[in-house]
This record gives structure tokens, C-alpha cells and sequence, in this order.
């Protein structure tokens, strides 16, 4: 015990890290809902399974007050330069979920009209399988964006990592074009 008994309490920590916790329990998600994987995702907002307790129940219509970017479903050819526009009109900094098997890799629908997985469009974080998946899953893949903005530098230089991190993402082989024990 120390011989300071009575001096205030304080904090020490780094600017960064208590950047990166704020960020992290305050995330505005942008919805991007394109088919089946939207329903699911409107379910996630619903009291049962209560997305508020994390931070991020103020789904956002327009895309300068979000951080978050939820693709649920299927994007065609035609929607992909919409898409892209709302991820540019996004601040920084920003993280991209695919939601469902449509949006990380074209699912079963293997045609010229849908895009064969939304990194070919947007540099995406997080990959959430399932076809489609649960409000559950879509929680726990919404805790690991958490645990990205927790970690995301803040240095001057954060423009440039974001802007190499895109660029490495979207040079990336997609997800589609894999093969091994993917095919």
C-alpha cells in the first residue's frame, strides 16, 4: 500500500487506446440491405436480441453520420456503383461488413448480374457466412468490428494505412476466384 493514501485517483492510459474504446461502444451502422440477409439483420434491432447494449442501435439512413457499413445480400452489377458511392460519402474511419454468402461471394447466384462478392467493390473487414445467417451471428461479427476499432491507429498517417489497407483489399484474389478446399 502506498504512503499516498489520500491523493485523487487518475487514469493513465494512451489518447489512442481511449480513442479506440470510444469508437468502438459508439458505432453508427449504415444499412445496406439487398435482400434475405436484411431481414435478419432488422431482427438483430428488435428487443429479443438487443444490439443497443452494445453500442450500436442508431442504424443510420445516411451515409456521413456512419461508421459501419452492413452489405446484407445480393449485389448486382447495377447497385455496385451505388454502394460504392455510400462507402465513399462514409467519414473515417470506417469498416465494411458482408453479411451472408450473397455479399462475400455471389452465393448460388453465379451469373452476370451479381457481383461475385463485395470486395470487388469495397475493401471489406469482416466476412459473415451463412445463407442466411442468424441475428446471433450477426452480433458476434459486430463485437469483432468493436474489437477492429478498439485497434486502429491514430496517427497522422492513418489516411495512408487506410488507403494501402483498400488497395491490398481490393488486389486481394476474391473470395470466388479461390481454389482448394474452397471448390
Amino acid at each position: 500500500m502506498s504512503e499516498h493514501t489520500d491523493a485523487p485517483p487518475f487514469i493513465i492510459g494512451k489518447v489512442e487506446d481511449f480513442a479506440g474504446w470510444a469508437r468502438a461502444g459508439s458505432m453508427w451502422p449504415a444499412t445496406f440491405g439487398l435482400a434475405c440477409c436484411s431481414i435478419e439483420m432488422m431482427a438483430t434491432g428488435t428487443p429479443r436480441f438487443d444490439i443497443a447494449r452494445f453500442g450500436q442501435e442508431v442504424f443510420r439512413g445516411s451515409p456521413r453520420q456512419a461508421d459501419l457499413m452492413i452489405v446484407a445480400g445480393r449485389v448486382s452489377q447495377k447497385m455496385a456503383p451505388i454502394l460504392r458511392q455510400v462507402y465513399d460519402q462514409m467519414a473515417e474511419p470506417k469498416w465494411v461488413l458482408a453479411m451472408g454468402v450473397c455479399a462475400s461471394s455471389g452465393g448460388m447466384f453465379n451469373n452476370y448480374a451479381i457481383v461475385q462478392g463485395v470486395d470487388h467493390v469495397v475493401p471489406v473487414d469482416i466476412y459473415l457466412p451463412g445463407c442466411p445467417p442468424r441475428p446471433e451471428m450477426l452480433i458476434n461479427a459486430l463485437l469483432k468490428v468493436q474489437e477492429l476499432a478498439r485497434e486502429k491507429p491514430m496517427l497522422r498517417h492513418r489516411r495512408e494505412i487506410a488507403a494501402a489497407a483498400e488497395a491490398a483489399a481490393l488486389e486481394a484474389t476474391p473470395t470466388s476466384q479461390m481454389k482448394g478446399l474452397l471448390r
